[in-house]
């Protein structure tokens, strides 16, 4: 009988096997690869089948991994048939261990990318509208047409401010009577955006047997940051900047102070990533847990 080296009798006891890390492992130490400087810009990483050997995963969780590091702007040219590349200054004149922090729209698509390669999704996001979300949805769900990604489960719960109250913001600067056309045009937009989202997550139950389930609830404040939880694992965190700005509503110019949200700056908190961002993290899945169970009331998208 031949013993394999690895797993060898030393001093009479046979030698552990290595525990085989995950995809989200290989991503985590290859990305701290980067940020350390020892993968440079514009360096060729090993290939999938090197990668494959060093972490002893199968090439498809290597693939996963980069993957996950191609959607956060960190690898460039990641396919089966050559090794991907390190992008050009990936965090540009901040380089080093922390990201820059980057727009709504940027940071938070390729991080919804990368929670969507986990086995079950779990996405908690409290915001004034959801049309941030629904449009980073919108690589994840590409990927899942395309076939490369499947996960097995996805759980999305959304907090909104409800219909029902006086917003702090939008509001006209004139002020006005309640519910006006500035509320009634914020109404619309976080009901037409809410049953986008839902229905862009409830048809892979139809057409890929995923668990989806996607549930709003409505809180009686306007939030003034926006909020999301990924996997329980990684916290994403915006203020609403106000500003005054002129838009034509029902055909009149109206004056009124509003939040680009799409614009506002997110921050990023990862557990794993220092004391502070897991505090920060844990903090804030109890946040949007206690206001998911005690003032929040059930929302309906109607319209």
């Amino acid at each position: 009988m031949v013993v394999e080296p690895e797993h060898a009798p030393v001093n009479g006891r046979e030698r552990p096997q290595r525990p085989q890390a995950t995809h989200r492992e290989v991503a985590d130490e290859l990305r701290a690869r980067i940020r350390s400087g020892r993968l440079r810009p514009g360096q060729r990483m090993p290939t999938q089948a090197q990668l494959a050997e060093e972490f002893g995963v199968e090439r498809g969780a290597v693939r996963q991994a980069l993957r996950i590091l191609q959607s956060e702007r960190l690898l460039t040219n990641v396919s089966k048939g050559s090794p991907a590349t390190v992008a050009p200054d990936p965090y540009g004149p901040q380089s080093g261990p922390e990201a820059r922090p980057m727009p709504t729209t940027v940071a938070l698509a390729s991080r919804i990318a990368a929670a969507f390669a986990a086995e079950h999704v779990e996405i908690d996001a409290l915001c004034l509208t959801s049309v941030s979300l629904t449009l980073a949805l919108g690589e994840p769900l590409s990927q899942i047409h395309a076939g490369r990604l499947k996960p097995a489960k996805v759980d999305v719960r959304v907090l909104l401010p409800s219909g029902d109250i006086d917003l702090a913001f939008p509001v006209a600067v004139s002020g006005g009577a309640a519910g006006g056309p500035v509320h009634e045009r914020w109404l619309a937009m976080r009901n037409a955006q809410g049953q986008v989202l839902r229905h862009n997550l409830l048809s892979l139950r139809a057409t890929h047997g995923i668990d989806v389930r996607v549930s709003f609830r409505a809180l009686p404040f306007t939030p003034p940051v926006k909020l999301y939880v990924l996997n329980g694992s990684e916290a994403l965190f915006a203020y609403y900047t106000l500003g005054r700005r002129e838009q034509e509503i029902d055909h009149e110019q109206l004056e009124m102070y509003d939040a680009e949200g799409i614009r506002s700056t997110l921050f990023a908190f990862e557990q794993g990533g220092g004391l502070r961002d897991g505090v920060f993290v844990k903090q804030s899945r109890l946040w949007f847990d206690a206001l998911w169970g005690t003032i929040s009331s059930e929302l309906v998208l109607a319209g």
